[in-house]
């Protein structure tokens, strides 16, 4: 009688011996989280798998103070320190708007200092002429003996140029000192200055500069004057706090074209003559 060696319908070979179960037994059915899990077939699939695995820190964060999002480990921007800044004086807080950086001083050394010396000493030698000419003091000719010298120069309406220029010297030597109004009060100087300065050069025939006849004196008081418009006062002045008087700029100019314009037209219309001839 013949015994077949084929297996009966469970699987099981006519000597008894049953196989192990392998992991290796459909492969593409057991990768992933754990036993029976299956690979996803579609894209809906697909994005539920990802959901699921996907590590926390893989998660965008929401910007600040955004509250929305679960996973953000950062804390919100809080602004709230500088809404609490108090206003001294009162029992308020500062608002945004209120807050101001502090302000620095500027650093200027011994430039006030210096611009001081020069202001006083240009004013202190004007203001003294000045008076010379007005009241007759420091052994001056008085407003009468220098309206002779201006008419002498050759000037037309001689008893009123006298007037204004010694009136001009004494105020404009007065601000310099105080440092108040200084572009107009070194312009007026300027001005006054460089008449001094043409007058003094027609006495004498071609270019004289040294004393004492030539113009040396008066082309340091006019460089002098110049300079003073140009730079301001400086702090230790009447004008001091202003922006201004630390740090000039178009006003200068401009005082400066006042004076030289005004002792340009004096000369021309009222004199005339040729100071190089």
């Amino acid at each position: 009688m013949h015994v077949s060696e084929k297996s009966d319908d469970t699987g099981r070979s006519p000597s008894g011996y049953e196989p192990a179960a392998s992991p290796y037994d459909q492969p593409t059915e057991r990768i992933g989280g754990g036993s029976g899990a299956q690979l996803p077939r579609t894209d809906d699939e697909l994005d539920a798998d990802r959901s699921r695995t996907a590590h926390p820190t893989e998660k965008l964060t929401g910007y600040p103070g955004d509250t929305t999002t679960a996973s953000r480990t950062e804390p919100a921007y809080d602004d709230s320190a500088t809404r609490a800044i108090p206003v001294a004086g009162t029992d308020r807080t500062a608002t945004p708007a209120e807050v101001r950086p502090e302000v620095v001083p500027e650093r200027r050394g011994t430039l006030d200092l210096g611009l001081l010396i020069l202001r006083v000493s240009v004013g202190a030698i004007v203001l003294v002429h000045g008076l010379q000419k007005l009241t007759g003091w420091f052994d001056g000719p008085g407003l009468s003996g220098f309206q002779e010298i201006v008419a002498g120069s050759g000037y037309d309406q001689a008893r009123l140029l006298s007037i204004l220029g010694a009136v001009g010297e004494v105020a404009g030597g007065a601000l310099l000192i105080l440092g108040l109004a200084t572009p107009l009060a070194g312009a007026a100087v300027l001005a006054v200055m460089i008449n001094a300065w043409l007058v003094r050069q027609v006495g004498e025939p071609g270019l004289q500069f040294f004393a004492p006849t030539g113009v040396e004196y008066e082309t340091l008081l006019v460089l002098a004057s110049a300079s003073i418009i140009l730079t301001g006062p400086g702090r230790i002045a009447v004008d001091g706090g202003r922006g201004w008087a630390r740090r000039p700029f178009i006003g200068s100019f401009l005082a400066l074209a006042i004076g030289i314009g005004g002792a340009a037209a004096l000369w021309i219309f009222l004199n005339g003559a040729d100071p190089f001839a």
